[in-house]
């Protein structure tokens, strides 16, 4: 055995595997969105599998809620302020240092992220909201790469490999003969919900497990997909509620031919070219941004978002908009909130904090 690979010994043995398929592994690069309960569970497997370069991006620091789910982490990082992705980088060293770990601290967004995914082979989801994710969905379809989705709030948990329908050469479309492609994930959501109606681990709280079970499946597809097992990527949406004991998994092969994609279908790659989602405008003297949905929300339920709110703070609510004020490790945040889905959230001038206030208390 390459003496190079001899801590992956258990995992060579394994059929599919090999040194082929470890140096398959070696020779890859797996991009990492978000690096909080989700991500930091893939980063740490992906690093000890052997994937041969991680690009970790995430625009948050951590808190001190962050450690029961957030397992790279400990107290001295959030002691010492350290970012998510940069105090990533620093553990992943001490675990695996014969690969390489590229840390990027920032907002993801339509303007970079095709810049910090080139030389990926593979998209990992470790996202809070959806619009990011319709985001990367976008850059998977547009330029024929793997993402695998995974999601976790309260005691649920949904995750799903994506092998784009690309120019019909892709590795999956060829693989001994047979096309292995699947729906994409807007074939599968075809819009976001509204605002305030996708609750987040802040708001209703997330337990540990269900993010690292979901964690685990999305690393076990990402490894079948960098080592060519096409064969064995999961053809189903999986949904796991722990706490009620249900494991479902949803047959979705058939969503791509009966659906009329405006992504992968039409091509369309409206988050990617900034026609979709939100746009953020930083208010003149008023130390505010504004976040404003490009496709109008039909009607945002403020009353059931006001209980939802209440158990952070006091909630003025009535039928042009709700009010509250949420104290966060970055400083103390007014949110004003309307119907219509559009945003003011007051403390900051910075677009990319607004944005991360927004997810963590409206949610999508």
């Amino acid at each position: 055995m390459n003496h190079e690979f001899a801590r992956y010994h258990r995992q060579i043995l394994l059929p599919g595997f090999g040194e082929e398929g470890q140096q398959r592994l070696h020779d890859s690069t797996v991009l990492l969105l978000g690096c909080g309960a989700l991500g930091s569970v893939a980063a740490d497997m992906l690093a000890r599998a052997g994937v041969g370069h991680l690009i970790i991006i995430d625009r948050d620091y951590i808190e001190l809620t962050n450690l029961q789910r957030q397992v790279l982490f400990d107290e001295r990082d959030v002691a010492d302020g350290i970012p998510k992705a940069a105090a990533a980088k620093n553990k992943i060293a001490a675990i695996n240092s014969q690969i390489r770990v590229t840390a990027i601290v920032d907002d993801i967004n339509h303007t970079n992220i095709e810049r910090y995914a080139g030389g990926a082979d593979v998209l990992v989801d470790g996202l809070d909201n959806f619009e990011t994710r319709y985001l990367a969905n976008d850059l998977a379809v547009k330029t024929g790469r793997p993402y695998v989705y995974g999601a976790a709030v309260g005691t649920t948990g949904m995750a799903f490999p994506v092998l784009p329908h690309a120019s019909g050469n892709a590795a999956w479309e060829t693989s001994a003969g047979r096309n292995y492609a699947t729906p994409c994930f807007r074939c599968l959501f075809e819009e976001a919900p509204p605002p305030g109606t996708s609750p987040s681990c802040d708001m209703i709280g997330v337990l540990g497990p269900v993010a690292a079970m979901i964690a685990n499946f999305q690393v076990a597809e990402t490894l079948k997909i960098l080592t060519g097992n096409f064969d064995r990527v999961s053809r189903t949406l999986l949904n796991i509620e722990i706490w009620a004991n249900e494991i479902r998994q949803f047959k979705v092969d058939n969503v791509y031919d009966t659906s009329d994609c405006p992504c992968c279908r039409h091509r369309r790659f409206d988050y990617l070219d900034g026609k979709a989602g939100s746009s953020a405008a930083t208010l003149c003297g008023r130390d505010a941004v504004q976040l404003r949905h490009r496709q109008q929300a039909d009607g945002v339920d403020l009353e059931s978002l006001e209980k939802r709110l209440g158990k952070h703070g006091e909630v003025v609510v009535n039928e042009f908009m709700l009010r509250t004020r949420v104290t966060d490790r970055n400083g103390v945040f007014e949110i004003t909130l309307f119907p219509d889905g559009r945003a003011i959230v007051k403390g900051t001038g910075d677009p990319a904090v607004a944005r991360g206030i927004y997810a963590k208390y409206v949610g999508a």
